[in-house]
């Protein structure tokens, strides 16, 4: 006999089902034993009668969290005994054989409650226990629905799936890299990508023309909120275009997922309202306003494009996220990417690095409801270019060279104009399914302060393990 899940019950009525899962809950109504049993289908109800006495004996030991397996015949419940609160609640299945797969301690939180009333020190800890309960379950499963839609989304519309390496070199991007040691070459690391970006801009020299990824990124960023130290990201690039292409193709893509996998939610305006970076902040104060004319609809979505944003801005030495070079005045930084090209209006000056704070770049961002979801931008696609970002940002050339070298030489042999863009999907998915953070749709995440209290990471390594790598730990800094 093949194992069925319990929301297909409904269609083996009358005839004899196995279902496996975990017991979900226990009731004793005079001799009858009543138990829920829980799938990744849902839960349905099982009778055990005294009649059966060994399947009984069983019954009776069973406690919550309990891993078995049950064999029965699928009937439809009596008459005003149904339960309107379960997808299969006309149904249950008297049992006439019971295996107990697992026992299981006492759970040390609930499972059967949203979960939101548990400390999230106790929920992380014990985060393969919280992942049971059915809220985070869906979130799991819509997860990767939305993955799967974005991926034929892309692929029927010619873009490669294309992994990029996680081993890669420190290059100023925006934060803090995370260094990895070599071992073979003491001295020398890695770091991991805070983004693919100069991966998929590679891609486009390389002739690829469409590329996306589902990408897991890392940063090295103090606590900020609503943050991961990895997260993951949709990025995607394309060649031989102009901003409002990219801009087109993501509103028509965050369009049909909303409508496919949300259809009780509304998006408020289509086409997407496009504002200026200068029109979003004197109007509402920030650069990714949250338009919605009613906020107290939780299905109401309100998207918008912001452009138009400066290329750079001010940042005083050791403030700067590139750090600055060795200068005790103020320098230019940029606001968004280093790799972005300046609005075509703006590539005079660009070159010739006059009116720095005026420059605009071809920078795009994509909220919804006041949360930047996505940002990209056209590429600097000529080395030329991309090296007077730099030196506009103060950068000697032999530091430009060094961590950017393979950039420039790279573009020298033939680049198209490309551009791309990058979503938060933890964010997306976090917004989608009402959620109030991100961690709420991730299946391990960290704490806010970078600690997966499940696996008591960071944690010390082994003093051979340093010997390899030639590292020696600092033990008045790591003793503090």
């Amino acid at each position: 006999m093949v194992r069925i899940l319990t929301k297909d019950i409904a269609s083996h009525e009358d005839k004899q089902v196995l279902l496996s899962g975990w017991v979900a809950a226990r009731r004793n109504h005079g001799k009858i034993i009543f138990i829920d049993i829980r799938d990744r289908g849902g839960v349905a109800q099982l009778v055990f009668i005294p009649s059966n006495k060994e399947v009984y004996a069983k019954a009776e030991a069973l406690r919550s969290e309990w891993v078995i397996t049950v064999k029965g015949l699928a009937k439809r419940r009596p008459k005003g005994m149904e339960n309107p609160n379960l997808s299969n609640g006309e149904f249950e299945v008297p049992v006439d054989e019971l295996t107990i797969e697992a026992e299981a301690k006492t759970p040390p939180i609930s499972v059967d409650t949203d979960g939101y009333d548990i400390g999230e020190d106790s929920r992380m800890k014990y985060r393969y226990l919280d992942l049971r309960r059915a809220r985070l379950a869906k979130n799991m499963r819509n997860r990767a629905k939305m993955i799967q839609f974005i991926r034929e989304f892309l692929s029927v519309r010619d873009f490669a799936e294309i992994e990029t390496p996680v081993l890669s070199k420190s290059t100023p991007e925006g934060a803090r890299d995370y260094l990895v040691p070599s071992r073979l070459y003491h001295g020398k690391f890695y770091a991991l990508p805070q983004s693919p970006q100069q991966y998929k801009q590679l891609l486009m020299v390389a002739g690829l023309e469409r590329y996306f990824q589902i990408a897991r990124c890392f940063r090295d960023e103090d606590t900020r909120g609503d943050r991961q130290p990895e997260f993951t990201q949709l990025d995607l690039e394309m060649s031989f275009v102009k901003r409002g292409d990219v801009m087109d193709l993501n509103e028509e893509l965050l369009t049909a997922l909303v409508e496919k996998l949300y259809p009780n939610k509304r998006i408020q305006e289509k086409p997407f309202p496009r504002l200026t970076y200068k029109e979003a902040v004197e109007k509402y104060g920030v650069d990714g306003p949250d338009l919605r004319k009613d906020k107290d609809d939780q299905n109401l979505l309100a998207f918008c494009w912001v452009i138009d944003f400066p290329f750079f801005e001010r940042a005083t030495k050791g403030s700067g996220s590139t750090g600055s070079p060795q200068t005790s005045k103020e320098v230019w930084t940029f606001t968004h990417n280093p790799f972005s090209a300046p609005k075509p209006e703006d590539m005079e000056k660009f070159m010739k690095g006059e009116d720095v704070g005026g420059i605009l770049t071809t920078q795009y961002d994509v909220v919804l409801n006041g949360f930047e979801i996505g940002g990209g931008s056209i590429r600097n696609h000529e080395p030329g270019a991309l090296k007077q970002t730099f030196k506009i940002m103060g950068f000697a050339e032999e530091r430009i060279m060094n961590n950017f070298g393979h950039m420039i030489e790279a573009l020298s042999y033939g680049a198209p104009p490309h551009g791309g863009i990058a979503w938060g999907l933890d964010r997306v998915v976090a917004l989608l399914e009402s959620e109030p953070n991100i961690r709420e749709v991730i299946a391990f995440p960290k704490t806010g302060d970078g600690r997966d209290l499940m696996m008591e990471a960071p944690s010390e390594v082994d003093k051979e393990q340093l010997k390899e790598l030639g590292l020696k730990i600092d033990e008045k800094k790591a003793s503090k």
